[in-house]
């Protein structure tokens, strides 16, 4: 209940705030994530995260495959492979970053 409270509570002092700016504000922030995201040191930034992100999963996976060895859910082990024949085929990924 408390959580909900503070939601409610958040929510509306959101929307007070919000209102208060306008739309101007609104555009301003606006352009400016749009300005950000597409710097280009920020989508290197952004890729090498992802890529890393893949080769630590990768990493994980073998770790606990060779320790769960044949336990492994026949559900988890598909999904695995789907992810990686996808992702080696395409070149890229559902966000467009690439693999390099």
């Amino acid at each position: 209940m408390r959580y909900r409270l503070t939601f409610v509570v958040g929510l509306a002092v959101g929307y007070v705030l919000g209102t208060r700016a306008g739309r101007e504000r609104y555009e301003q922030l606006k352009k400016s994530a749009r300005r950000v995201s597409q710097n280009p040191a920020v989508r290197n930034t952004a890729e090498s995260a992802a890529q890393q992100g893949r080769q630590f999963a990768d990493k994980a996976y073998h770790v606990v495959s060779d320790r769960v060895g044949d336990r492994m859910p026949d559900s988890v082990a598909q999904r695995v492979r789907s992810l990686r024949e996808r992702s080696n085929g395409s070149g890229g990924d559902d966000w467009g970053t690439s693999n390099t």
